[in-house]
């Protein structure tokens, strides 16, 4: 950071290397008041592990590093009434309650509604329509209702009840135990759901049709052109041409129309088409199985290669996979025992996608030293890095693991090895191996 300042980047001149959580604490309080001195708004604090081996040895999840971690200052609250609940269904079926309030001001914006979680939320607030609420914004961005005024609430009010059928379809919501959240089980017939997994499907991580969005997505279900995933590759120049909506603006403005023309029609048709290409492992991802994110997507379509092998694997099977817990092989196993999902899948087959792994995706085999060996690697390595050394694992025959077990053949240490992973290996007898020793192995 220091060098780069040298060389002229723009650095915050407030930056601070803590020696222990107490120096940490410290200034954390300290910008809590002085912030507010400050030329620009701020919201809090990051706090990052200062040495690369140990961001290494950490590592990442799928959307942020695991070596960072943002403090947020506690945000400034105001009080306002609670006018009424709406319920929104989301594309996996969740049921996300949200508050709707009196306008009011808040940390620069106008403030009309506050996510309320779930029903349990609902409950520990003990909320009653009419009630003066206090909201804040969680990390400055997104409102919330953190309690209720208790000194002005009416005599004659009730608890809010939460509802018991979707607001879209009318299907009974379920809620299985040990979750939060209720669902709509009518995956196949309620219309956020439908729509939800098209929008997921189209979006820039997953099958990326960048000339598709929500707006089109909306014109082409509200046309009964798509229902599925797979329809959108039964589109054609004719049955888009010209495709209207009709927007009413909630201010009671101007009735606005949009229509389909010739060159937005040629841009979905070729975005569609490029999208045939795109690998297996984000088709897996794309096609929306609860649980499934990108990494889990990429360890499923790595170990199985293909979209047939994964249908016939077993709850049993699928636990067997790196970082595959029994939640996320429950949850793949109800997907294609729906006949639904069954057919969306053999017509997205039909249409010409990549349900297969390419064979510059999967890792070439080098022997079979280390068929049946599985390995957890920990550490920094000399001459290799920690993906290298899973990789050549792979290639000889062998498993990844991400902790260790009773299952587990050998640690593979570099430097600063993870000290709860050295001490389960050796209180389970598990081989710590050394970076030359393995190379040995492999030899």
């Amino acid at each position: 950071m220091q060098k780069a300042k040298e060389w002229g980047f723009k650095i915050s001149e407030h930056s601070k290397i803590c020696k222990s959580i107490d120096q940490v604490f410290s200034f954390l309080e300290k910008w809590n008041v002085k912030r507010h001195e400050l030329a620009f708004d701020t919201d809090g604090v990051v706090i990052k592990v200062n040495s690369y081996a140990q961001q290494e040895d950490l590592g990442y999840t799928a959307k942020s590093p695991r070596w960072a971690i943002a403090y947020k200052f506690k945000a400034e609250s105001v009080s306002t009434e609670l006018i009424s609940i709406s319920y929104q269904v989301g594309r996996t079926g969740a049921i996300t309650p949200v508050a709707n309030l009196s306008p009011v001001q808040l940390a620069g914006t106008t403030v009309k509604r506050a996510t309320l979680h779930n029903a349990d939320q609902i409950a520990k607030l003990d909320l009653r329509i009419g009630d003066h609420v206090f909201v804040e914004k969680g990390g400055e961005i997104i409102p919330k209702i953190t309690s209720v005024d208790l000194s002005k609430r009416s005599d004659s009010s009730k608890p809010v009840v939460y509802i018991h059928t979707c607001p879209e379809c009318g299907t009974h919501l379920k809620r299985s135990e040990g979750e939060a959240l209720h669902y709509c089980p009518n995956t196949s017939g309620c219309p956020p759901q439908i729509k939800g997994r098209i929008e997921h499907f189209i979006s820039r991580r997953a099958m990326n049709i960048d000339s598709l969005g929500e707006g089109k997505v909306e014109i082409l279900f509200e046309n009964e052109r798509i229902k599925s995933p797979a329809d959108l590759y039964k589109l054609n120049y004719h049955s888009l041409i010209k495709l209207e909506k009709i927007i009413e603006p909630e201010d009671g403005g101007k009735v606005k129309k949009i229509s389909l023309q010739d060159k937005s029609v040629q841009k979905i048709l070729n975005g569609i088409e490029a999208s045939k290409t795109v690998p297996f492992e984000r088709v897996l991802y794309a096609i929306g199985i609860r649980f499934v994110g990108e990494t889990v997507a990429k360890k499923l379509a790595l170990h199985f290669k293909s979209i047939d092998a994964l249908k016939k694997a077993s709850v049993e099977e699928l636990i067997e996979v790196e970082e595959i817990g029994e939640r996320i092989a429950q949850s793949v196993v109800e997907f294609f025992g729906d006949k639904v999902n069954l057919r969306i899948i053999h017509d997205l087959e039909a249409a010409g996608l990549q349900l297969k792994l390419s064979e510059s995706s999967i890792p070439k085999t080098l022997s079979a030293k280390l068929e049946g060996q599985t390995f957890v690697v920990s550490g920094v390595f000399s001459n290799f890095s920690r993906e290298d050394l899973k990789m050549l694992i792979e290639q000889h025959g062998g498993k990844n693991q991400s902790g260790v077990s009773a299952k587990t053949n050998f640690l593979l240490a570099g430097d600063e090895a993870g000290p709860s992973k050295l001490e389960k290996a050796k209180k389970l007898n598990v081989r710590i191996l050394s970076e030359k020793e393995f190379e040995e192995m492999i030899k």
